[in-house]
């Protein structure tokens, strides 16, 4: 078993030549072919449902395990299928993005498309087989099917048609936010609450600019290509101030969230990400660089890492606020604190 290749897997999308991936295990084979390393969003996401399930008292750990790994399954099922439906489609010739920053293994030659959709057929299988456990744990509630069904059509059909529909950014606002969130709260509580859905909006707003910043950074070969990405149809320049705006609402909603007291004040917290927010807007405000900028890491992707960081940060201090503020509910004493300040 190769563990230095899963740590890189899990941090970075490695490239890696054929000879090295004969070499590899299936688990870091599995890593690489799913894009492991973006695989994070998908469990902060299945953190955060826990948790506001948490703060309901209706938090149970073995349906929240099932939940995180058939979220990050089903994630990871959507990566293998999309590089298998970009290549099958020919997206992916003529050095397309995806070869350029890490290894596609079916379009750079390292497995055979029967392996590809075998690897994607089991990752598939088990995200929906823990998702049948769910809805039994809903007693087969008939929202539990509806977010079933909707999570496979997302899977299925997020590359194509809707990425080629400009709805992929939206479908990423959906899913990681109120679908997996929002969803994931009412499997594990048994009840739906859109308010949960609106504090899902802080931490997925991040993680759409992360996508769109994808789509900026590889604007000019997918117009080439016909591919009409959000960024492709509104072009650059309203893209880079829409991923600005979607970096600023996010403190607006948890201040909204705090005064009418859904969260308490300790999520402020989320100021202290404002620093890495003002270290990176600047570059939101310039066209991407005709050249690789010195030192520019993961070229050329450049807008996706700057959106990546400050999701991170922001999403880490969001995830740490929340934690604080559903345990200040849980402990007697600080509970009734809560009580006093909600009366």
């Amino acid at each position: 078993m190769n563990f230095a290749m899963w740590k890189k897997a899990l941090n970075v999308i490695p490239e890696v030549t054929k000879e090295e991936w004969d070499r590899l295990d299936v688990i870091s084979k599995w890593l690489i072919s799913t894009r492991a390393a973006v695989l994070v969003m998908t469990f902060i996401s299945a953190a955060l449902a826990g948790l506001f399930a948490w703060r309901e008292n209706a938090f149970s750990f073995l349906p929240w395990l099932a939940l995180a790994l058939g979220l990050i399954l089903a994630h990871a099922s959507n990566n293998i299928f999309n590089d298998y439906t970009d290549f099958v489609r020919g997206v992916d010739k003529d050095n397309y993005y995806r070869n350029i920053y890490g290894a596609q293994p079916v379009a750079s030659g390292l497995m055979t498309r029967r392996e590809h959709l075998t690897y994607f057929a089991v990752t598939a299988l088990i995200a929906l087989g823990l998702g049948f456990y769910l809805i039994s744990y809903t007693g087969f509630n008939q929202i539990a099917w509806i977010l079933l069904a909707l999570g496979a059509f997302f899977l299925l059909f997020y590359t194509w048609p809707l990425k080629g529909l400009a709805l992929g950014e939206v479908a990423v606002l959906i899913v990681w936010g109120p679908l997996m969130i929002g969803g994931g709260a009412f499997v594990l509580t048994q009840r739906w609450d859109w308010n949960v859905v609106l504090a899902s909006l802080p931490y997925v707003l991040g993680v759409t600019t992360v996508i769109f910043g994808k789509h900026i950074d590889k604007l000019d070969m997918d117009r080439i290509k016909g591919i009409h990405t959000l960024p492709v149809v509104i072009g650059e320049k309203a893209s880079r101030f829409t991923i600005l705006a979607m970096m600023v609402l996010p403190y607006f909603l948890t201040v909204y969230l705090i005064l009418v007291k859904f969260f308490t004040p300790v999520m402020a917290i989320v100021i202290f990400a404002i620093p890495t927010f003002l270290k990176y807007y600047p570059v939101f405000l310039k066209p991407k660089p005709a050249t690789r900028p010195e030192g520019q890491p993961g070229w050329p992707l450049y807008f996706v890492g700057y959106a990546f960081y400050n999701n991170r940060k922001f999403g880490s201090l969001f995830m740490l606020g929340l934690l604080v503020d559903v345990s200040l509910r849980v402990i007697p004493f600080t509970s009734e604190w809560i009580r006093l300040y909600w009366s």
